[in-house]
């Protein structure tokens, strides 16, 4: 085949450029569709009202008057989540093969199922609803990532549910524990509580964004099976 000629770097980069590229295009299939979007999030919302979680609302007001902190946030939401896990993959792909090929299979699992449910349920970011009295925290410190119309073109600002943010965070985090040895490697799970946070500061998510995003994840990782875990000689210093 063709394909095969390519060195195995660069099939992988191919094989994820194109990934990115479908899941990028398959969000603008649910485009258009604002009053359902809107709509879903005022169920979702009363939703988590009945289930008892804190209103979304009641944590941006915490941080809403520290200027530093709402920068920070927005910063994090909109240059974090897609280099660091171009950065895992790379790190893992050089250092951890055998685990980068789950990883791969795994990311690819949660980001189709991931997809599936921006096209079938689009929903609207508390941020664009203003029933909820959220504050777009990007716009308020010119810091949002949709800015500019290239960047308008390709996003789909209507497909909050699942959150791939905490889901691809929490999956890093999942990833380095599992490949690596050093003692302090649990501290990795700060990188996804840390993302929750900011996505709801942030006014992009709800709390069951993220959930819905951690059960996804559950499940790709019940149907493939990380590989054995590495010998304890290995690794020590990465984490």
């Amino acid at each position: 085949m063709f394909f095969g000629r390519f060195p195995p770097a660069a099939r992988e980069l191919v094989l994820l450029t194109v990934l990115y590229t479908a899941y990028r295009l398959g969000r603008l299939v649910s485009a258009g569709r604002v009053g359902e979007a809107r709509e879903n999030a005022r169920e979702l919302w009363r939703l988590e009202r009945a289930l008892g979680l804190p209103g979304e609302d009641a944590l941006q007001r915490l941080v809403l008057d520290h200027d530093l902190i709402v920068r920070a946030a927005n910063a994090y939401y909109a240059t974090v989540h897609f280099p660091a896990i171009i950065v895992f993959l790379l790190w893992m792909y050089l250092r951890r093969p055998v685990h980068y090929l789950w990883i791969r299979r795994v990311l690819t699992v949660l980001t189709a199922a991931g997809l599936l449910l921006h096209v079938t349920v689009p929903l609207a970011p508390p941020r664009l609803v203003e029933d909820f009295g959220m504050t777009d925290t990007g716009v308020l410190h010119g810091q949002s990532p949709y800015g500019g119309s290239a960047v308008d073109a390709f996003s789909n600002q209507y497909a909050a549910m699942p959150s791939l943010h905490v889901g691809w965070a929490l999956l890093i985090a999942i990833g380095l524990i599992a490949a690596t040895r050093a003692r302090l490697r649990l501290l990795w799970l700060l990188h996804p509580l840390a993302t929750l946070l900011v996505v709801v500061v942030t006014a992009h998510h709800y709390w069951l964004d993220a959930l819905v995003a951690v059960l996804l994840l559950a499940l790709a990782l019940v149907l493939l099976r990380p590989p054995r875990p590495v010998h304890p000689s290995a690794g020590t210093g990465d984490g």
